[in-house]
């Protein structure tokens, strides 16, 4: 299964050239997590394009629902990890959405270089749009 983040539906929904999904994981192998449905939708201005995107995203499969205590602790070591090997992360959500990764055992499929950061100091498996996957 992969995770699909932020940044590749920023892609898949926008009105031009959008990126097709599909032609890099089968649908039903991607899933979400709550702070990347958040991300997705706080960015949306139009009302219909909203609720489009909100029904497709809470179509798909939903891991870590509800958030535990134990996800945002984990974030939070992945974020000093990274520190400690003096890399700089950019996004705390990005380690909550990593540490959701994680504990499912699931790839991250992205466009954005926090992921290959926590990928160097912790179990993470990621993928970057336009590399192959890391696993």
């Amino acid at each position: 299964m992969t995770l699909v983040d932020t940044s590749v539906w920023i892609q898949v929904f926008r009105q031009r050239n959008p990126l097709d999904l599909e032609c890099l994981v089968p649908l039903d192998e991607v899933a979400v997590c709550l702070p990347v449905v958040q991300e997705i939708l706080q960015g949306f201005r139009d009302e219909n394009g909203f609720r489009v995107a909100r029904a497709a995203l809470l179509a798909i499969p939903l891991v870590e629902s509800p958030l535990d205590r134990e996800v945002f602790l984990e974030a939070a070591d992945l974020y000093r990890q990274a520190r400690r090997a003096g890399l700089t992360v950019r996004s705390g959500v990005d380690c909550l959405i990593a540490a959701c990764a994680i504990r499912n055992d699931l790839v991250v499929l992205h466009h954005d270089r926090d992921y290959s950061a926590l990928a160097r100091v912790s179990p993470l498996r990621q993928r970057s749009l336009g590399s192959p996957p890391s696993l």
